[in-house]
């Protein structure tokens, strides 16, 4: 028994060392997950990799190519985050390249719930000849994998929504003089909302947002890919020189031509996000389109700002139930993240 439970913890350590690693390809993979994998021979890690960003090699690949003594892979241990695929997609199956390689045994964190894979992966690898163990910190490998399982779970992509408030709960003033952010946070905040815009697939705002900010919606003060754009334009109201139109990045506008705006808004913006392959959204406002997600319950995170700035009158802020709550400061701001479990 006691060996048992020291070979488990072994297992879990290389299954959170693939976890980490993982964390590079955010923002890069998808509608690939960003999957890591280590290789380990006689207790060490002889290759580690990572998904590249999307079409390029998977990181079962990756690792194995690191390895830089490829006949030890015939006495190694090969752990990842998720199962190896069994397709062929924009790259060959990287189940068949590991029985190519004669790798004994694979340590598996969590089961591909993609139809095309779903257990095709690992039934390979044991007609191959590997011993294959799976469920690993299964729980931490799905939360890693969220934005990957709700795509395919729920036929939708991954949903945060995101706001900064005012200490007296005002999302905008009524009016002002400029067509541009009337900024309520601190600019760390506002770097780091930027960082996220470049972890998502896309980022998603409403025409009274674009009206009243002519926002640029990029990562332009962080490093990272830019989002493609998604702009609910009902009444295709929006000034062609608006700033979301310029090529930084793609943008797809939602109109009446598009969706039935007396039906389920956010279920049908949902759908069409989903035909994209767009496998998480960052939603930023405005108040309308953010209340509209929480009245149809159809988000995953919600991360709320709240400045030291008070408006006394403005638009009122999203309401939403607050359960899950991690809370943060980033010097004067608040931060509440929420979680839809």
């Amino acid at each position: 028994m006691l060996i048992h439970c020291i070979v488990l913890k072994t297992h879990e350590t290389y299954i959170q060392r693939c976890i980490e690693i993982a964390q590079n390809g955010l923002g890069s993979t998808a509608p690939n997950p960003m999957v890591g994998a280590v290789i380990v021979y006689d207790g060490k890690i002889i290759g580690e990799g990572y998904t590249s960003p999307y079409g390029g090699p998977h990181a079962e690949v990756n690792a194995i190519n690191a390895v830089k003594d490829k006949s030890l892979l015939q006495s190694a241990t090969l752990y990842v985050t998720l199962e190896p695929c069994s397709h062929f997609g924009k790259t060959p199956p990287c189940s068949d390249l590991i029985v190519r390689h004669q790798i004994p045994k694979v340590v598996v964190g969590c089961i591909d719930d993609n139809p095309e894979v779903a257990g095709k992966g690992i039934k390979k690898l044991k007609d191959g000849g590997c011993h294959v163990v799976v469920g690993v910190l299964e729980v931490a490998c799905k939360l890693h994998h969220k934005r990957f399982f709700t795509f395919h779970n729920k036929k939708r992509p991954y949903i945060i929504l995101k706001w900064a408030e005012s200490q007296d709960g005002f999302i905008a003033p009524l009016t002002k003089d400029k067509q541009k952010p009337v900024w309520i946070t601190n600019t760390y905040s506002r770097q780091l909302v930027h960082k996220w815009r470049g972890e998502e697939q896309a980022i998603l705002v409403g025409t009274n947002t674009v009206i009243a900010d002519n926002p640029n919606l990029t990562t332009r003060h962080h490093k990272g890919k830019n989002p493609i754009r998604v702009v609910i334009d009902r009444n295709q109201r929006l000034p062609k020189d608006a700033s979301v139109f310029d090529s930084s990045a793609k943008t797809i506008v939602i109109s009446k031509n598009d969706i039935d705006f007396n039906g389920s808004i956010a279920t049908q913006i949902c759908d069409i996000l989903f035909q994209n392959d767009i496998n998480s959204v960052i939603i930023e406002g405005g108040a309308q389109t953010l209340q509209t997600f929480i009245d149809e319950n159809i988000w995953d995170e919600a991360r709320i700002f709240i400045g030291r700035t008070r408006f006394k009158k403005g638009i009122i802020a999203p309401q939403i139930k607050e359960a899950n709550i991690i809370q943060n400061h980033i010097l004067t701001d608040t931060l509440k993240i929420l979680r839809n479990d």
